[in-house]
C-alpha cells in the first residue's frame, strides 16, 4: 500500500533500522557511565570527558590527515603508479578542509575567551 508516495515496506525497513541503532548505541554504554546500577544500586558517577584530551585528539588526526596528503602528494610527484591524480587531489582537499575547520574551532575559542575575559562582575 503507497502513502503519498513512500511505500509502507520501506518505512517498515527504516522504523527497523532506527530500532536497530538504537539497541546498538544501549548495549555500548556500559552500566558504570550510565549512571545507575552501581554497586547496591548505588548509582554511579558518570565517566569524565577531558576537552584539552578531545582537542589533542582531533588535532592530532588533522595533523594524521595533512601528514598523508603530503604523502600521497610526493608519491605521485615521483611518478609512482598506484597513486592517481584523483586520489591526491581528494586527500588534499580532506587535509584543507579539516585544517580550516580547526582554524575555525580555534577562531570561536579566542572570540569566546574574550567575551568571557570581557564580562562585567
Amino acid at each position: 500500500m503507497k502513502l503519498g508516495g513512500i511505500d509502507n515496506s520501506q518505512i517498515n525497513a527504516m522504523v527497523a533500522q532506527l530500532k536497530a541503532a538504537a539497541a546498538r548505541m544501549e548495549s555500548a554504554v556500559p552500566i558504570a557511565a550510565s549512571g545507575v546500577g552501581g554497586i547496591n544500586g548505588e548509582a554511579t558517577a558518570p565517566a569524565k570527558l577531558d576537552f584539552a584530551d578531545a582537542l589533542k585528539a582531533s588535532l592530532d588526526q588533522v595533523n594524521t590527515v595533512q601528514t598523508t596528503s603530503q604523502e600521497l602528494g610526493k608519491k605521485f610527484a615521483l611518478g609512482d603508479d598506484k597513486v592517481s591524480l584523483s586520489d591526491v587531489m581528494i586527500s588534499m582537499q580532506k587535509a584543507n578542509i579539516s585544517f580550516q575547520t580547526t582554524v575555525q574551532v580555534r577562531n570561536k575559542l579566542v572570540s569566546a575567551y574574550h567575551d568571557i575575559m570581557n564580562m562585567q562582575i
